[in-house]
């Protein structure tokens, strides 16, 4: 058995004295895990890092073997993640995120966006904001989506500001009013960013309840039923955004 495809790291870890076992957010195929032997080399190592991209050849004598991997690094950007608090607890975050997922389920809208996320790490705002994007799409790709689209009571599609915890849909401000204390605020740059490929600018308040938003949604259909904990890397994030945003 034998494919290649792009990859970005997410982690490695150690296999005898000489080899790593890393896992990758593959363009195709989903998340991989794959044998590299001298792995743990001064040549190998550089390229092994979190966020890079790279070009992997995978064989095994089965498809549901472990494998080797044959490493080329495309785009090694690990070095400069690691300069500043956002890099490196974003793309801890980003691999957790992924690890929800089932090893070598494809999903490769969330490669793409993955690979967008990382290429704006210099940028704290945006980061966050595409940051968020990413777990909205994970949302979707999970199978429960928010709908932000329109309000879930009357179907205007204009002036939405809440969302309804219990249906996870966009709510009006005439709508919501009267329930206004039970409902969760929608930040106006995730409506704006709704249907497009386009990132868009946020404040420091919007990104906060952003953040809250999908970590309520993350925690009620995911984290809360599989009795997983809370990655410690998304706080440490949300905490990083809001001393390099503040004032």
């Amino acid at each position: 058995m034998e494919w290649t495809d792009d990859a970005i790291i997410l982690g490695t870890r150690r296999h005898g004295e000489t080899s790593a076992i890393v896992e990758a957010m593959t363009a195709t195929r989903g998340r991989h895990m794959g044998l590299v032997r001298g792995g743990r080399s001064r040549k190998m190592q550089p390229t092994l890092q979190p966020g890079n991209s790279v070009h992997l050849t995978w064989r095994a004598r089965l498809d549901g073997h472990l494998g080797n991997f044959q490493v080329e690094g495309l785009e090694l950007r690990a070095a400069a993640l690691m300069e500043t608090p956002i890099g490196i607890h974003g793309v801890q975050t980003l691999a957790a995120l992924l690890r929800l997922l089932p090893e070598r389920d494809p999903h490769p809208n969330l490669y793409a966006a993955l690979q967008v996320v990382l290429e704006h790490m210099d940028d704290a705002g945006l980061a966050a904001a595409l940051l968020v994007r990413f777990e909205l799409e994970m949302l979707n790709e999970l199978g429960v989506g928010l709908d932000l689209s329109a309000c879930a009571a009357t179907g205007v599609t204009h002036d939405l500001i809440w969302v309804s915890p219990k249906s996870g849909r966009a709510v009006s401000r005439e709508a919501g009013a009267p329930y206004a204390d039970k409902l969760l605020p929608l930040p106006a740059f995730l409506h704006r960013l709704h249907g497009t490929n386009e990132p868009a600018s946020a404040s420091l308040e919007e990104l906060s309840d952003a953040f809250r938003l999908t970590g309520f949604f993350l925690d009620r259909h995911v984290y809360g039923p599989r009795e997983l904990p809370w990655p410690t890397s998304r706080e440490a994030f949300v905490t990083a955004m809001k001393r390099a945003l503040a004032p």
